[in-house]
């Protein structure tokens, strides 16, 4: 249990640690960007894979497949809604960064901005948690890894808008580390989800498996082909062949 809370802090921690970088790089370059999101992307992609979708094959015995098809898409098809409902925090931040700095000032509807990053960050601590569920815990480091790395630059991106809103550095500050804080209580619970009852646990190891798919795609590969599809492209499998190569290492 310990491992876990501390695990699900350093999850949260990343997302301070983010907005602490976009305080002093208030406006990253396409390309720092870019790299840093594919790699984490790459990390992601592993973990996602050998940590959760793997596992949740190997625990669903005879029905595994099955159960995991099915468990990827439940989580996936949940994040799509979530997005639909709230605004999606990567595009609502660079709109507002890039295409119509007046759109800024707009944002003394902070709550919502805070709420839709929340509940964002809430699915991403369940998936960290639940890996937990396997007791491997190499792979379950490698899955909050790899979330940790994602939440790094989405820690970035929260600072510019709200310091554009007239919000001071301070609110700003203890905004970011309430939505890192979100994300330790959904690390929380998708461990004791799994703790409650194994029989769920090839289910829940696919949903968070589909989650992790879900955001590679929407949230981050989007994001990272500008003018670097190169580097971008190399970033990400440095990435997926250093988790693979930890987890054997670990596993």
């Amino acid at each position: 249990m310990q491992l876990v809370l501390l695990t699900a802090l350093g999850v949260g921690g990343a997302t301070a640690i983010g907005a602490l970088l976009g305080f002093l790089i208030k406006k990253p370059s396409h390309k720092m960007n870019d790299l840093i999101l594919s790699f984490a992307a790459g990390v992601m992609l592993a973990a996602a894979v050998m940590g959760l979708i793997l596992p949740a094959v190997e625990y669903g015995g005879k029905w595994g497949l099955p159960i995991t098809v099915v468990g990827i898409f439940v989580g996936a098809i949940c994040l799509n809604l979530i997005d639909k409902l709230t605004p999606h925090l990567h595009r609502l931040a660079g709109v507002e960064q890039e295409e119509h700095p007046e759109k800024a000032k707009s944002l003394n509807k902070v709550l919502l901005f805070v709420i839709a990053i929340g509940i964002h960050n809430l699915p991403e601590g369940l998936a960290a948690g639940v890996s937990f569920g396997t007791e491997n815990v190499a792979q379950a480091m490698a899955v909050a890894i790899g979330i940790a790395l994602q939440n790094i630059p989405e820690g970035m991106i929260i600072i510019a808008p709200l310091l554009s809103a007239g919000m001071s550095r301070g609110r700003t500050l203890a905004i970011a580390l309430l939505t890192g804080a979100i994300e330790v209580v959904g690390t929380l619970i998708g461990y004791f989800a799994v703790s409650i009852s194994t029989a769920v646990l090839p289910f829940f190891l696919a949903f968070a498996g589909g989650i992790m798919l879900y955001i590679i795609s929407d949230e981050m590969l989007l994001e990272t082909h500008h003018d670097n599809e190169r580097g971008a492209t190399y970033a990400l499998l440095i990435g997926f062949c250093l988790m693979l190569v930890v987890d054997v290492l670990l596993g």
